[in-house]
């Protein structure tokens, strides 16, 4: 019998001399009393604790419960939940606040004339240079708030040509490219260029940009980090560095390739961080590589909106699709949001087969084919997008008058994300929750943590609350009339000579009549295109 089998064959309790023994000699380790307890008290670890749990069996008594860990990054979530409980600072200009006259016009004629609430809080300390610690949400004017000190700063001096001197990192390639559509018609005024640079799309393009010169650069970690490996990149004189989002380049995994880049980035420039929570994780950047920054933040009730409605409709699994449908065919945009990729395309194709077109948004597709279902989107034309969450942060539509859990989110933070889509700058919006019986607990829980109130309602296919969903909204108008296409009489117009495209934008490939496709019926991306954010 092998020694194993053997001690587990043994009694569990023993009794005897020898069990004696060894009870007298486990009393006389450290840590132990071997002194017998008076009358009335427990003894043994119980008697240390202050009775505080019974002895095991055999007579050995329990280990003592250590004592619950201090979060040693409470105190800033406490300090930035009182700088938003602090009263609004007094109303002040653009030009109060130190922006250069350029800047201002340049906002001017994107009809922004007064500042949001954290661009008036953190505007001050930023331009002054001080490190910033901010927490807002998505939707609050954050952008704004360390681009124009950036504009500012960098616009007033030359600095070594090629080399950014300015850095701006994203969890998300929509994210990216929505900060640089931001920053650079504002730039021009000012003489600073803005890139880009994140996956999804070919190296090439982005190193040579990067080999031309630019002051600022937007970026995904993972992307970055690759063209800091090829030498394509340096990050030597950056003078000021913001992470956008932190909490959700956490979430997504990017920590340590954040952590790499700030080590490569010089020591004494200016850093800003915002983020709409501040956990665990987040808070080590903050100890780690702001200098006492100035905290500064807003009431989170920002990334809902207040004039956003909750609601939630409860049914029957089988009537999900059938109401998700219905709902989608109203005149208005609605924005779905599942949890899978393929989730994603699943319930699009099953809209667009139900009489609705809908575009599916997510990490497997490529930018080109991202980018072009977010104008179509925006265009109203299809009016129904469905995204994930990784999605979410970077879709910034106008006018999203619904946005409709299909799948319920993972956490009170996507929740609030995702419906941060609507009721944007003072609009109006409706957010609904299509939920089963089962779910409605883990929705309260979640609600409760977001702060939102969402009345249930029990609802089936043709339900008059279903119906005045489906019926509401502004209607979008509808697409311009397609212009006729012409050519040489007889012959083909250039449109129709033109070769055919594969589902990735290429045309560097058209199939053979007869022939199959490289790489399967949808064909494959670039290689330099593969990846997410």
């Amino acid at each position: 019998m092998s020694d194993n089998a053997s001690r587990r064959r043994t009694p569990a309790r023993s009794h005897g001399p020898r069990a004696a023994q060894e009870a007298g000699r486990r009393g006389s380790q450290p840590g132990w009393t071997s002194q017998p307890a008076r009358r009335g008290e427990p003894s043994g670890g119980a008697a240390r604790r202050g009775g505080g749990g019974p002895a095991r069996r055999g007579g050995r008594p329990s280990r003592p419960v250590r004592p619950p860990q201090a979060d040693p990054y409470s105190g800033l979530d406490r300090a930035l939940s009182e700088a938003a409980a602090q009263p609004a600072p007094a109303p002040a200009s653009f030009a109060e606040l130190g922006l250069p006259e350029r800047l201002i016009t340049a906002l001017a004629t994107r009809k922004i004339n007064e500042p949001f609430a954290i661009q008036a809080r953190a505007l001050p300390d930023a331009m002054a240079g001080r490190d910033v610690l901010g927490r807002a949400q998505t939707g609050s004017g954050k952008t704004l708030a360390f681009g124009l000190p950036m504009l500012t700063r960098l616009g007033g001096q030359a600095g070594p040509k090629g080399a950014p001197r300015g850095l701006v990192l994203v969890p998300t390639r929509e994210l990216a490219q929505q900060v640089a559509d931001v920053l650079t018609p504002l730039g021009r005024n000012v003489g600073v260029t803005v890139t880009t640079v994140y996956g999804g799309v070919p190296y090439g393009r982005q190193i040579t940009g990067l080999r031309n010169g630019v002051d600022i650069v937007v970026a995904t970690p993972g992307r970055l980090i690759d063209l800091l490996d090829r030498g394509a990149c340096t990050l030597n004189g950056i003078e000021i560095t913001v992470l956008d989002e932190a909490d959700h380049m956490a979430d997504l995994g990017f920590l340590p390739a954040v952590t790499r880049i700030l080590d490569e980035t010089p020591a004494g420039g200016q850093r800003m961080l915002f983020s709409a929570t501040l956990d665990r994780r987040v808070g080590q950047l903050v100890t780690r590589y702001l200098s006492d920054p100035a905290l500064h933040a807003v009431a989170p009730q920002a990334e809902t909106g207040s004039m956003a409605e909750h609601s939630v409709l409860v049914m029957h699994p089988q009537d999900k699709l059938p109401v998700a449908a219905e709902i989608a065919s109203r005149p208005a945009r609605t924005l779905f949001f599942v949890r899978t990729k393929h989730g994603a395309d699943r319930l699009a194709r099953q809209l667009s087969k139900a009489g609705v077109a809908a575009e599916a948004i997510h990490g497997n597709r490529n930018q080109n084919q991202r980018q072009r279902a977010l104008d179509a989107f925006a265009a109203g034309h299809p009016r129904v997008l469905v995204a994930t969450d990784v999605a979410a942060r970077g879709i910034h539509v106008d006018d999203v008058e619904l946005v409709v859990h299909f799948d319920p989110p993972n956490d009170h933070k996507d929740y609030l994300h995702r419906s941060g889509r609507t009721a944007r700058a003072g609009a109006s919006g409706l957010v609904v929750t299509l939920a089963e019986e089962g779910q409605v607990r883990e929705l309260q829980r979640m609600h409760d943590a977001a702060g939102v109130s969402a009345p249930r309602h029990h609802v089936g296919v043709g339900h008059h609350l279903v119906q005045q969903i489906a019926t509401t909204g502004t209607p979008v108008p509808p697409p311009p009339p397609a212009r006729p296409a012409t050519g040489a009489a007889g012959g083909r117009s250039s449109a129709q000579r033109r070769r055919p495209r594969n589902v990735s934008g290429d045309r560097s490939y058209a199939p053979r009549q007869g022939s199959q496709a490289r790489g399967g019926q949808g064909g494959q991306p670039h290689r330099g295109q593969r990846g997410a954010a």
